[in-house]
């Protein structure tokens, strides 16, 4: 006879199935390090040879051996950009941008779309129609469009600012996700019996129907914080991102476009950033909605 499996729960079998995932395994793997650059930049980046201290990303270096000096230089792993700066120094310290952009745009988004699609959902009636309809008016504008529209309000948009923009455009998609699951929760027996119990629609709700919908969202926010970092890339890429000096990689690929030539590794470097880190989240996305999918067999 074959022995029963007891005591399993989903989330535990999830992230074993995620474990076995190589190519997920990785994506965190990427992850792991970008976090790692974000929150220890100073211990990443090279120090002076004078005991100062780490260079400093706006820290320009005007020597005739430093200035804009190709990768490999000493000091200068990656070299020196147009004004002398680090390359590697301004990489790192990027990635705090980056993460940031990416956490706390989707925080942001996942705040206001649980609580919007949690009461359509749940309560149904007008108020899941004007939710609704108020859903796909923001999906009627394209995204970067709606950004855009968003950022030229401001003269010089701040870190603040970028995330309130990011988080009013990527709401729509998490509204619409949890209320789906809501929707196919709230008939469910354990809802049933916590109505029979007398508990509050708002207990109900947020003690029994949100914790059920947690691991399409999980997944979601994964994808969320990759097109986060690539849309505050490519708005600084269009101008309207975080201003000069800020070591923002879509800006450090403005900075290189009069550099193509003559010094490559000015945009070379920022843009492998951004591709392997949007790669590595994007991976882990997939592992996580693999992993989360109940028609996976352990």
């Amino acid at each position: 006879m074959t022995a029963v499996k007891q005591g399993k729960s989903p989330t535990k079998m999830a992230f074993k199935r995620l474990r076995k995932n190589r190519l997920a395994m990785l994506g965190a793997a990427v992850v792991m390090v970008v976090t790692l650059l974000a929150l220890f930049p100073s211990w990443m980046v090279p120090s002076h040879t004078d005991g100062s201290g780490p260079y400093e990303f706006a820290e320009q270096f005007r020597s005739a051996t430093e200035y804009q000096k190709p990768p490999g230089t000493a000091g200068h792993p990656l070299g020196t950009d147009e004004l002398g700066r680090d390359v590697w120094t301004r990489i790192v310290y990027g990635a705090g941008i980056s993460l940031r952009v990416g956490l706390v745009g989707t925080l942001v988004a996942l705040l206001i779309g649980l609580v919007m699609g949690s009461v359509a959902g749940f309560r149904g009636g007008h108020i899941d129609t004007v939710i609704s309809r108020l859903t796909d008016t923001f999906f009627a504008f394209p995204s970067l469009l709606l950004t855009i529209g968003i950022l030229a309000v401001f003269e010089k948009p701040n870190e603040y600012v970028i995330f309130a923009a990011l988080g009013l455009v990527g709401w729509p998609g998490v509204a619409r996700i949890v209320r789906a699951q809501v929707i196919s929760l709230r008939g469910s027996e354990f809802v049933l019996g916590a109505r029979a119990l007398g508990q509050s629609d708002t207990r109900i709700l947020i003690g029994h129907v949100l914790p059920n919908c947690l691991g399409p969202v999980v997944v979601m926010s994964t994808l969320m914080i990759a097109g986060n970092i690539l849309a505050e890339a490519g708005l600084s890429f269009l101008g309207i991102g975080l201003p000069p000096p800020s070591p923002s990689w879509g800006r450090m690929l403005v900075d290189s476009k009069e550099y193509w030539v003559k010094m490559p590794w000015m945009g070379m470097f920022p843009g492998l950033a951004i591709m392997i880190t949007v790669l590595g989240f994007n991976l882990l996305g997939d592992g996580l909605r693999d992993a989360f999918d109940p028609k996976m067999k352990d």
